[in-house]
């Protein structure tokens, strides 16, 4: 029996950004005006009805003064009541005047019917010296609001007045406003939603040009760039990063297809000399110290691959981090000295003066091996690149928290536009190859890692024909 894997369907449909943006931004929308919405009724509820209830009190305030203005009695009307007092004259409004039994002994002729009751709640209310409001329906009856206010004399309850108005207003206004919401409602909604769609759009649309000069970059055109207008938001500085990091990258491939250039142009030299001088020396029986000279030769340009291969090599292994450096006491002085000694040997056989201009004392932290490499090259380089009768001077100051590390040469100087790419690897002047043919191009760039693994920096003063200085800048190492 076999089993076959069958892929599973995701059930999630898959959303473009700009879809999601607008969900999210129509859903929270939905809520708010929601949230909105119920909040406006509730407010305008309880603002009607405060003011339907501030209403009553000031109606029964006026009833109460006219019925102890009056000393009521069995044989008062309502209308001489209300004929020295109009604030009871109102048509939006009825009363009821009841005993202490809750039995009706006055009420207004505007009231539709007699048969509303005082409540056994209001009564106790009234008993209690305590005003009492209630919403009540009667029948088919609108709702009605009422106030039951006791009239105490002697601290005896004498009367209590009742006013009341019908509901209906309020309750028409609250559905007015509830149909109103209903409809303005979704309708703001359906309008804000498109707004989010068409507003995700606009602002997403640097995001589209980023993903099509992605694609083209992907493509292999590292010359695209986006045209975004510049500003400070994040489709802004995300543009700015997209193009920064482009032009490193096209920088980066620029450099990589130079340096397979040099890297074979100068391995190849050194294979061509190999085989020519094989193929001269087999053409026909040499002698004993000719076939000598082809070997010493042959051995020569070995040596030369071999130290290209071993610098490539340290190179690489210090791009990926793996050259490991120590961090230790290093007296910069004696190491100067100690160069200057080596280097005095190989300025004898090109009738170069080696010598130290300024010593001062001065110890970083880091690894001698490597410093004393780099200043090995420095030297070298400076003697190699000297007229015969020339001098190379090393200087070693401090300045301030550094100390400064110069090789100074009388040979044949940089052009200015050369002495920027004098530490790309493999770079080597028409000058510099015509004076010396057997560089490799990578000993300045070597110089220049060493010197950025000790947190200091290299740089170049040249004039073309009269020399050059090369200044080593290192921090100084801490005495605390």
């Amino acid at each position: 029996m076999r089993f076959h894997w069958i892929p599973a369907i995701s059930s999630q449909v898959s959303m473009s950004l700009r879809l999601r943006l607008t969900l999210w931004y129509g859903t929270s929308l939905a809520l708010i005006l929601v949230i909105f919405g119920v909040a406006l009724y509730g407010f305008r509820a309880h603002s009607l009805r405060e003011h339907l209830d501030r209403s009553l009190t000031e109606a029964a305030t006026a009833a109460v003064r006219s019925l102890e203005h009056h000393r009521l009695g069995p044989l008062i009307h309502f209308e001489d009541l209300s004929a020295d007092f109009p604030e009871l004259a109102v048509l939006d409004k009825f009363f009821h005047i009841f005993s202490p039994t809750g039995s009706i002994t006055i009420h207004s002729p505007n009231i539709r019917t007699h048969e509303i009751p005082l409540s056994r709640k209001a009564l106790e209310a009234a008993f209690a010296g305590r005003i009492a409001f209630e919403s009540a329906r009667f029948g088919d009856e609108p709702p009605l609001r009422l106030l039951s206010v006791p009239i105490i004399q002697d601290g005896t309850l004498v009367n209590i007045v009742r006013v009341g108005t019908s509901l209906a207003p309020i309750e028409e206004s609250l559905e007015g406003l509830a149909v109103w919401l209903l409809l303005a409602l979704p309708v703001a909604f359906v309008a804000s939603v498109a707004g989010g769609w068409f507003l995700a759009g606009r602002a997403l649309r640097p995001v589209e040009s980023i993903t099509l000069a992605a694609q083209r970059i992907a493509a292999g055109d590292l010359t695209q760039r986006l045209a975004v207008a510049q500003s400070s938001d994040e489709i802004g500085r995300l543009a700015a990063t997209f193009n920064d990091m482009i032009a490193r990258l096209e920088a980066s491939f620029r450099q990589v297809r130079q340096f397979t250039t040099d890297a074979s142009h100068e391995l190849r030299t050194p294979l061509t000399v190999l085989k020519g001088e094989t193929e001269l020396a087999l053409r026909r029986p040499r002698s004993p110290e000719d076939y000598r000279g082809v070997l010493e030769s042959s051995l020569e340009e070995i040596d030369r691959m071999t130290r290209i291969v071993d610098e490539l090599l340290f190179l690489s292994r210090a791009d990926l981090g793996e050259v490991k450096l120590e961090s230790l006491p290093v007296r910069l002085e004696s190491l100067v000295e100690d160069v200057a000694r080596q280097a005095g040997f190989l300025g004898q056989e090109h009738d170069v003066k080696v010598s130290v201009r300024t010593l001062t004392p001065a110890t970083v932290a880091g690894d001698e091996l490597r410093l004393r490499e780099l200043l090995l090259n420095l030297v070298d380089n400076a003697v190699k690149y000297s007229g015969p009768g020339g001098s190379v001077e090393l200087g070693l100051v401090r300045d301030g928290s550094e100390a400064r590390l110069s090789v100074t040469d009388q040979g044949i100087g940089i052009a200015p536009e050369e002495q920027g790419r004098i530490f790309d690897r493999f770079y080597r002047s028409d000058n510099a190859r015509a004076h010396v043919k057997k560089g490799t191009g990578l000993g300045l760039p070597i110089c220049k890692w060493i010197a950025e693994a000790h947190q200091g920096s290299i740089r170049v003063q040249s004039v073309l024909g009269q020399g050059s200085t090369f200044t080593v800048v290192l921090p100084l190492a801490s005495t605390g």
